[in-house]
Formats: C-alpha cells, sequence, structure tokens
C-alpha cells in the first residue's frame, strides 16, 4: 500500500457518514488493543478557539520538556496535520501502517454499524501515540461533544472554550443545548476549564459540572488581559486578535489547574505562549512585493465577529479587499452581514467542497450590505487572486477549506488537494454499496 492508496482509503469511508455514539469508537479501540487507557489527556471541545487553545496547550508543555501528541480538525492541507507529536506531522510511512492494521478491525463490524471516517482515525490516533510514548495528549473533539468519537477518554482536564450557535442542524438551534452538547466531555471529578461567556450556556455547564462534581473554572474577559503583572501572563502572543488572548487565558488557567500533576514553570507558560503557531487562524503574510495577505477561517458568526473586531481594531485605517467563500451550510448571510461593510472590494469564491454556497449567492448578499463596493463572482480563488493582483491588503476568509487552498496557492503549503477532500462527509441512514471496495 502506498501513502495515496491509504488515503483513498480514508477518503472511502466518507461514504458512511457522520455518526454520533461512542459503540463504535469504543469497540474499534478495544481491537486495537485500548491505546488510551494508556495515554494521559487535556480533552477540548467548544465552538471557537478549540484549534488555537490546543495549539498553545501543546506549546506549553512541549516547551516545558513534555512528549506531546496533538489531535486536531479539520486539516487544511495535508491529512497528517491531524496527527502530530511534537508539533512533527505523522510521517506517510506510518499513515500506511495504520492504516493496514485498521483494515482487519473494520472486518469485524456489520455493514449498518461500519465505523465512520473520524471514529477510524481517532483510534488510528490514539495507537500512534500510544507508540510514540506521548507524555501527554491534547485532544479536540470533532464535533459536539457527548457523542462525539473522542469522548472515550478520561482525561485530566476538560476545557470548553466558548459556546456560540454552528452545527445547529447536528447539535441544536440554541446555545443552550449546544451547550448540553459540548459540555457532554465532563467526566465525574475531572476539573472543567471554560471561557463560556454566554450566560445561558454558562448555566448549563455548570449544573452539569455539579452534577459530575467536577471542579469548574471560569476564565473572564479580565483574566484575558496579557499585561497583568504576574511573569506568565507577560508576553508576546504571535497570533493576533483580542479572542486569542482569551485562548491563552484559557490555556493558563488549565496549565494552572493541572500543576500538581504535571509541573509547568511561569517561564515555560510564557515561552510556550510567545513560540505557539497556528496557521490560518488571522495569519498575516507578506509577499516579496509588499502586499499582504490576511488569512482567516471565519466560518460562523462569531467568528465572522472576531475577524471583524481585528479588521477595525489592527487595520482600521487601511482599505482591504475581501476574498469570501463560505459552506451552504454555514450561516452564510449573516457573515455577510458582518463583513462586506468593511471592504472597499469584495470578490466571491466557491469553496473546493460539495456543500460550497455559489458565489453569484455570496456577491449579491454583498452587494445588499455594501452597495458602495465593487463586488464580482469569480469562478475560483486562483482567478481571484489575479484579478486583485495589485490590491495592497488582501483578507481570504469564510471557510477553513478556502484557507488551506489559500496557503497552496499563496506557495506557503505544498500542494494536497486530494487530501482536503477528506474534510467532507456525506450524511448516510443506510451503509452504502459495494462495501467490499473499502476493504
Amino acid at each position: 500500500m502506498t501513502y495515496a492508496e491509504a488515503i483513498r482509503f480514508l477518503y472511502d469511508l466518507r461514504l458512511f457518514g457522520a455518526k454520533f455514539g461512542l459503540d463504535n469508537t469504543l469497540k474499534l479501540a478495544a481491537l486495537a488493543g485500548n491505546p488510551h487507557e494508556r495515554l494521559r489527556f487535556i480533552h477540548v471541545a467548544g465552538t471557537n478557539g478549540k484549534g488555537s487553545t490546543c495549539a498553545m496547550l501543546e506549546s506549553i508543555y512541549r516547551t516545558a520538556g513534555l512528549r506531546v501528541g496533538l489531535f486536531t480538525s479539520p486539516h487544511l492541507v495535508s491529512f497528517r496535520e491531524r496527527i502530530q507529536a511534537n508539533r512533527q506531522l505523522i510521517p506517510e510511512s506510518e499513515v500506511v501502517r495504520l492504516v493496514r492494521e485498521l483494515q482487519p478491525w473494520l472486518r469485524e463490524f456489520p455493514d449498518d454499524h461500519h465505523p465512520t471516517f473520524f471514529e477510524a482515525v481517532t483510534v488510528m490516533a490514539l495507537a500512534w501515540f500510544a507508540g510514540q510514548n506521548c507524555d501527554l495528549v491534547i485532544w479536540e473533539t470533532g464535533l459536539g461533544g457527548r457523542l462525539d468519537a473522542t469522548n472515550i477518554v478520561m482525561p485530566l482536564a476538560s476545557v470548553i472554550t466558548n459556546i456560540a450557535l454552528d452545527h445547529q442542524q447536528w447539535l441544536g438551534d440554541t446555545t443552550v443545548k449546544i451547550a448540553a452538547e459540548k459540555a457532554g466531555i465532563i467526566k465525574p471529578g475531572v476539573p472543567v476549564i471554560t471561557a463560556t461567556d454566554d450566560p445561558e450556556a454558562l448555566a448549563v455547564i455548570e449544573r452539569i459540572a455539579k452534577a459530575n462534581q467536577a471542579p469548574l473554572t471560569v476564565v473572564s474577559g479580565r483574566d484575558a488581559a496579557l499585561r497583568r503583572p504576574d511573569s506568565a501572563a507577560r508576553c508576546c502572543l504571535p497570533l493576533a486578535g483580542e479572542h486569542q488572548q482569551t485562548n491563552a487565558a484559557l490555556a493558563r488557567a488549565t496549565v494552572a489547574g493541572l500543576r500538581k500533576q504535571i509541573p509547568v514553570s511561569d517561564e515555560s507558560i510564557r515561552a510556550g505562549l510567545e513560540s505557539v503557531q497556528w496557521p490560518g487562524r488571522l495569519q498575516l503574510i507578506q509577499s516579496p512585493d509588499g502586499r499582504k495577505f490576511l488569512l482567516d477561517g471565519a466560518h460562523n458568526i462569531a467568528g465572522a465577529k472576531a475577524l471583524r473586531s481585528a479588521l477595525e481594531t489592527h487595520f482600521g485605517g487601511m482599505r482591504h479587499t475581501l476574498v469570501l467563500g463560505v459552506l451552504q451550510d454555514k450561516d452564510w448571510q449573516s457573515i455577510c452581514q458582518r463583513l462586506a461593510p468593511l471592504a472597499e472590494k469584495i470578490v466571491t469564491v466557491p469553496v473546493a467542497s460539495e456543500r460550497t454556497t455559489g458565489a453569484p449567492e455570496l456577491a449579491a448578499a454583498c452587494r445588499t450590505v455594501n452597495p458602495a463596493a465593487e463586488v464580482s463572482a469569480c469562478a475560483g480563488l486562483d482567478d481571484a487572486l489575479k484579478k486583485i493582483a495589485a490590491d495592497p491588503l488582501v483578507v481570504i476568509t469564510g471557510s477553513l477549506y478556502l484557507v488551506g487552498e489559500a496557503l497552496e496557492i499563496l506557495g506557503l503549503s505544498p500542494a494536497g488537494t486530494a487530501e482536503r477532500e477528506l474534510n467532507e462527509w456525506q450524511p448516510r441512514s443506510e451503509p452504502p454499496r459495494h462495501r467490499d471496495n473499502l476493504r
């Protein structure tokens, strides 16, 4: 089996859609020898900021001398981004080996309960982290929390970044319902740390934490200021945006709460935060000719609000061009309402996804909220960037898929179109035909 064949095998698992429940993952993990029982975890859920908070935690603990596993999703370009040890992507050869090991385990499941792509990848990651003898794994949920495949672990701490409206078709149409799903990662007696500021959502988290006798720490806006007098807080965070300061405060509170189990110095916290890297989130790139590109995966209303705040705070005096591509199952009209008014020129593009919103639809919505802007629709991101080749500041946003494509086109990441397609899934109520092709 080649790496390309392994990726194709995983790609075909998309046909089994997205299912909620832990039975498949528990059985698959048991077939793998229950590798999660040999590992320590910090489990991270939330609507926005999960990846950034995970990156901060990973950087802090790696700086402190631990061997740290990192499990996140989706990936921007390469599937290998999802599974890392000490920020080194899992090697292609290890992906091939793990897929080979996975194949006979999948045959143990009946057709109508076949593991999904995410369930399979979750167990692959557990097996690899155990084999790598990771001291700690920073473990991000995929979708929700309560019935997410990652929820088979018993963590040292449960972290909930925030609660906002997203994935309503799966998690519920109110922040209260969504909070109940995210808070499903709370375990009996395990500390909970959250930066949730929605009062109704926070009440749900407090109730579930109390029921589990899980100590709860709430990080407030005051904790987010990086200019506090203590040395751990005085640092220059390389990730832009006020929301990243909140994520940093959440990471610091988590590390502080676990110091009895994992001692970490204030200096390691500061150095870890100062050196953290997390691409595609308010990532500012300057080309050799002086042009600037701001890449941000603002794919929901909360993300669009954070991006707008950053644009107003850090780029308020600069005219910019907005390149926007959003998935159809997101609230793309509201995203347009928040981002279009700030732009002088707007170019809409389709996202490389079956679920994309049409560029003409996006353009029409942007014209409605900003009739003074020059608005056009392009067939793709490559065409859009050629069209605005002279513009000094370009903001590319609306979907992490689009950000990944931008990183490729701008030469900042190797091409990986086939691997970006692994982020897609198709909900199904029955198993696909020709299942033998997946074996």
